[in-house]
């Protein structure tokens, strides 16, 4: 297990210095002991010379060069599994809910192979949720992907709870509850009115709140993501609920605002932008997000 040591600080970005022949890899989780507390790295680009640009999934206050820093030689992996259901979890993975250890008894990396041509389904087959209007005017496709718009105020939580109860029931499924950018209020009304509705067993629920860094905003999409799809490997249908698609958006972007030219955000410097005329990085994340899926019976609302 190689070890480097922090040469600067910018905000939520850290660039860490490795002996050469040891440099750790893109998207691998780097350690470092910030004070009494454990602070998980990821490294987002190989600068040259050994050093690599990563992103904090915590606070960085406190850190100072010259820190070790070890690389863990993974991607950030999170417990998957029938454990994880009723929990309140952070990017890591690490319950946040006071209940003691997940538990698990597997663990997989966020960051994932995308599925091959081959192994994607070319067959429709719709997902029947028990609500009239929906079924009805906007049925889901397995497989698929849905965006829920609204206000607030007007029903989007009442009906993701809705279609958490009736996947529960009617199909024997879970569903899994990324808040991106939650405020706090919103993720403390939702398990409780969860938990009032009895469906809090057949969810897992995973926070990245507003006052956490970027770098840990955007990730914990791929969190969801990957519990989501142990369910889905399990033959069982998922519902998996991005709360929202924008913030997971400005999370990409935060690390401009707050590292000016030295930001990691998507490799900016490095990823092409798409040809609809997309920055760089937004095109980078979004690729990276909705091509992750894989075929089953995952469903994605944001």
């Amino acid at each position: 297990m190689a070890t480097g040591k922090i040469v600067q600080v910018i905000g939520a970005v850290v660039d860490v210095e490795f002996p050469q022949d040891a440099v750790p890899r893109v998207y691998d989780a780097l350690e470092v002991q910030n004070g009494n507390e454990r602070l998980v790295l990821e490294v987002q680009q190989q600068l040259g010379g050994g050093i690599v640009r990563t992103i904090a999934m915590g606070s960085s206050d406190g850190l100072r060069r010259g820190l070790d820093v070890k690389d863990l030689e993974h991607p950030i992996e999170v417990p998957v599994g029938k454990a994880t259901l009723g929990r309140i979890m952070n990017v890591l993975g690490e319950p946040v809910d006071m209940k003691g250890e997940i538990g698990e008894e597997e663990r997989w990396a966020i960051h994932r192979a995308a599925p091959s041509y081959e192994e994607l389904s070319n067959s429709q087959e719709l997902l029947e949720t028990g609500i009239k209007v929906i079924d009805l005017m906007c049925p889901f496709a397995k497989g698929g992907k849905v965006g829920l718009f609204g206000g607030a105020g007007v029903g989007k939580t009442v009906n993701m709870m809705e279609l958490i109860r009736n996947i529960a029931i009617e199909h024997s499924g879970y569903s899994v509850f990324a808040g991106v950018g939650e405020r706090t209020r919103e993720g403390n009304d939702f398990y409780h009115e969860m938990t009032d509705s009895n469906v809090i067993d057949k969810v897992s629920l995973v926070y990245g709140q507003m006052n956490e860094p970027p770098g840990n905003r955007l990730r914990v999409a791929l969190t969801g993501l990957t519990m989501a799809e142990k369910f889905r490997d399990e033959g069982r249908d998922v519902l998996l609920f991005v709360d929202n698609i924008y913030r997971y958006t400005l999370a990409g972007t935060g690390s401009i605002r707050t590292a000016g030219p030295y930001a990691f955000s998507g490799r900016l410097s490095a990823d092409p932008g798409g040809r609809d005329g997309r920055s760089a990085g937004t095109y980078h994340l979004h690729q990276n997000w909705f091509y992750h899926l894989r075929t089953g019976g995952i469903r994605t609302c944001g």
